[in-house]
Parts: structure tokens; C-alpha cells; sequence
């Protein structure tokens, strides 16, 4: 039955096909604003590390100004980031499973002749060994390095994929060099395609940015005097005549996370940061009220406001305007079936029950959200091409996986049943003697 329901939708569509294309093309143009915002607001908001949110912390200390907080708006909050010389002194503590300190910093990858390479910027990540286990980061080649490359600041370097690309042409470059600053640093491990969107582990320095294109070991840069390349906030004056003195300044510039396997590892680190603030206080630092906090990867996100209110706005106008889309769609539905009543007057005398032309009519709205959601998810990826081209940053938050093709799908026929039970209701209490001529 349900078959010979779909031949009759197609041949009722087929007798209209100007106000058929128009109810498709509403539904179509709905769903595709709704799956546009949908899909960058679903992105924006994710968990990249949600499986490891019970055991991850974001570690923060306010050493911020006593006579004002670090946010205004928000008072209650420490500083994202940590001065170095507590993130150091925090590093050797060994409560946590795993812990890792980092920041950003630039190099330039000099020319290599032999691989027909010209010079170009790289932003690094100079990290601790950590970085790699305890964020799940997947290799395609070698691997991470150990305590040893962290303690004697070895030269080794983390290539991203793309950069691997760009310099060895995605061969295995695991014991090849490459030179950065004009030193030579040995490969020792090539990333995997990785995108954690939203960049939850560095939210300070654009949250939708892509990882960075190497990795090295995190005392390379107090070696070198790598200048910082991201973030770098100070609250009060002090004399930075050189990179040591930048060092033990209370500027706060690094980003540090730790891992913590229950509870009690996690009272005992809270604890541990506790004392070690109060012990600071007695030599004239954290001047504020004792305000240490450790916070969940999904807490972090919320907390830095990662998803802006202007996009939940966004989401509510395109559903907004797919409602708006419906009521012309119900108006074309009731123009379209009250148009056949004299057919469906007939079908009624010969026979035909109420129930029966209201699934056959339930069926053609069906029929139409699907057409409409086929077109709509190609509006979408149109849409989400447009968004990629206006927002570089955005580029992993516009893709239309098959959740969000599913969805668009799952939109448009419900929109479509919703827009035509009324149309549908009205053409069932058609009264069959209105339509019957007698001779």
C-alpha cells in the first residue's frame, strides 16, 4: 500500500510542478540555513578529549593584581595561564600520572637544497614529553620523546603531517634532520591527521586555529630564548632587560595540564597547589585571596567562552526562518490539496476512507521534505563553502559529515509532515456530494 501511496504522490507532484518545485525548494532553502549554522555551532561546541574529561585538568593560579581581577566581568576567575617559574616549580610535583607544561613559539625551517625546500615561519609548540599520551595525540610515524630529550633539552623535533608534507613529501622522515633557527634537530616522530576542534589544550591563542606545525622540547626554548609566540599578559611593571629576567617576571605565558586517576589524586594535587601558593605568600607573591582551580577539559571550554552568544543567536534565526519557510509551504500545501478536493470528493464516494486520503496526502509531504532535505544538504554545503571562504580559521569547523547530512534529512521530512497535517486534515473533511454532479 505504501508503494502505491509514493506513485501517487509522485504522479499529484508531477500534475504541479511549479508549486512542487516551490514547496521543495522552501523546505530546501530551510534546512540549509538550519544544517549552515547547525554544523559550525556543533563543531564550536564540541569535546575533542571528551573520553578523557573524568582524568583531565587545566591547572590555573591567581598571581594576578591585588587591587584588580583578572577579568572584570568575571572576577571570580584566576588567570588562564602560568607564570614560568611556577609553572616550573609545579613540575615537580609527582602526584599527577602525567603532566605537561607548553607554550608557543616561532621558527623558521632554513632551505634545503637536496629536498628543493625554500625558507618558511613555522609556529612550534615547545612542550614536555607528556604532550603526546596524555592528549591521545596519533602518530603515522616514530613517536614522541622521552624524560632524557626533556631534562637535556635535546634537539629532537614532532613534525604535524602537513609540515612533513611540505618538507619530505609524507615519506617516513623518522631519523632525517631538519634544520630550524639554524640548528639541526633530529625527527623523531610525524603526527597523524589530528584536528582537535575546538584546539582545547591551547584555547588562549585561537581556539579554531590549526595544531602547530612542529613540536619540540619545552627548555629549548629558554636555551635558545625562543620568544614567546603566543599569549603574554603582565599586571604590573618590572625591568625585563633580558630573556632571564622575562623568565622570573610574573608575567604568565604557559599553558599547563596535568593528568589525575580519581578523586584522591585529585584532592591531593589540589592540595599540593594550595600549599605551594601559600608558601609564594610568605615571600610577597599571590597577593590575592588563595583562588586555585582545576578544571575539567569541558569545564575549560565552557570557561573560555569557546561558543560566543552570537552564535547560539545564529541558530535560533535559521530556525527562525525555516518556520517561516513552512508557513509558505502550508499555504502552497492548501492551495495545491484544496485543488484536488473534487478528486479526492471522488475517491471518497467510491469508497476510499478518510484515513486513507489522509496517509496518502501524509506521504506526499513526505516525499516533498525528502527532496527538499536531498537539495537542502547540498544548500548547506554550498553555505558552509561560503563560511569557509569568508573565516580561514574556520576551515575544521565546515564540514558536512554524515550525522549532520542525516539530520538535515531527518529535519526536512519532519518540517515537511509538520507544514502538511493541516492542509491534510482540511482536504480529508472534503464532503464527497459537493464534488458529485448528477445529469
Amino acid at each position: 500500500m505504501f508503494n502505491y501511496y509514493v506513485r501517487l504522490a509522485l504522479k499529484s507532484l508531477r500534475r504541479t510542478p511549479v508549486v512542487a518545485a516551490l514547496m521543495i525548494g522552501a523546505i530546501a532553502l530551510g534546512v540549509g540555513v538550519c544544517i549552515t549554522t547547525l554544523t559550525v555551532y556543533r563543531l564550536m561546541s564540541g569535546n575533542p578529549i571528551e573520553h578523557r574529561n573524568d582524568v583531565l585538568r587545566a591547572v590555573t593560579l591567581d598571581n594576578w593584581d591585588p587591587n584588580q581581577p583578572w577579568d572584570d566581568r568575571r572576577p571570580e576567575l584566576p588567570p588562564y595561564e602560568l607564570t614560568y617559574r611556577d609553572a616550573m616549580a609545579l613540575f615537580e610535583s609527582d602526584i599527577p600520572s602525567r603532566q605537561v607544561m607548553m607554550r608557543k613559539g616561532p621558527f623558521v625551517v632554513e632551505s634545503d637544497p637536496a629536498l628543493g625546500v625554500k625558507p618558511f615561519l613555522v609556529e612550534a609548540r615547545l612542550t614536555t614529553k607528556d604532550f603526546f599520551s596524555i592528549f591521545d595525540v596519533p602518530f603515522e610515524y616514530g613517536g614522541g620523546w622521552d624524560a632524557a630529550a626533556d631534562q637535556g633539552a635535546q634537539r629532537v623535533v614532532v613534525l604535524s603531517k602537513e609540515t612533513n608534507d611540505k618538507i619530505f613529501g609524507g615519506q617516513d622522515s623518522v631519523g632525517k634532520n631538519v634544520r630550524l633557527d639554524g640548528k639541526d634537530y633530529n625527527v623523531i616522530g610525524v603526527l597523524a591527521e589530528w584536528t582537535p576542534t575546538p584546539k582545547f589544550y591551547d584555547l588562549n591563542n585561537g581556539s579554531f586555529d590549526g595544531i602547530e606545525e612542529a613540536f619540540v622540547p619545552f627548555n629549548i626554548g629558554q636555551i635558545d630564548q625562543v620568544q614567546p609566540g603566543g599569549n603574554v599578559n603582565c599586571w604590573r611593571t618590572q625591568p625585563l632587560n633580558s630573556f632571564q629576567d622575562f623568565l622570573e617576571s610574573d608575567c604568565v605565558w604557559i599553558q599547563y595540564w596535568v593528568e589525575l586517576k580519581g578523586r584522591d589524586k585529585v584532592e591531593a594535587y589540589q592540595s599540593f597547589i594550595d600549599s605551594y601558593v601559600q608558601e609564594q605568600k610568605k615571600l610577597g607573591r599571590f597577593e590575592r585571596p588563595l583562588n586555585n582551580k582545576l578544571r575539567t577539559p569541558e569545564e575549560w571550554l565552557e570557561i573560555n567562552r569557546v561558543v560566543a552568544s552570537d552564535n547560539s543567536v545564529l541558530v535560533g534565526l535559521s530556525f527562525m526562518f525555516l518556520a517561516v519557510c513552512l508557513l509558505n509551504m502550508i499555504g502552497l500545501l492548501l492551495a495545491k490539496f484544496l485543488g484536488s478536493a473534487p478528486l479526492v470528493g471522488l475517491r471518497r464516494a467510491l469508497g476510499a476512507t478518510r484515513q486513507t486520503i489522509f496517509n496518502q496526502h501524509l506521504v506526499e509531504v513526505g516525499v516533498i521534505g525528502i527532496a527538499g532535505g536531498v537539495l537542502g544538504i547540498g544548500l548547506a554545503g554550498l553555505g558552509l563553502l561560503g563560511v569557509r571562504q569568508l573565516y580561514e580559521n574556520y576551515d575544521t569547523l565546515t564540514r558536512l559529515d554524515v550525522t549532520m547530512s542525516l539530520t538535515a534529512l531527518v529535519i526536512a521530512i519532519a518540517s515537511g509532515v509538520l507544514a502538511g497535517l493541516y492542509p491534510t486534515w482540511r482536504v480529508c473533511r472534503v464532503q464527497p456530494a459537493a464534488y458529485l454532479k448528477t445529469q
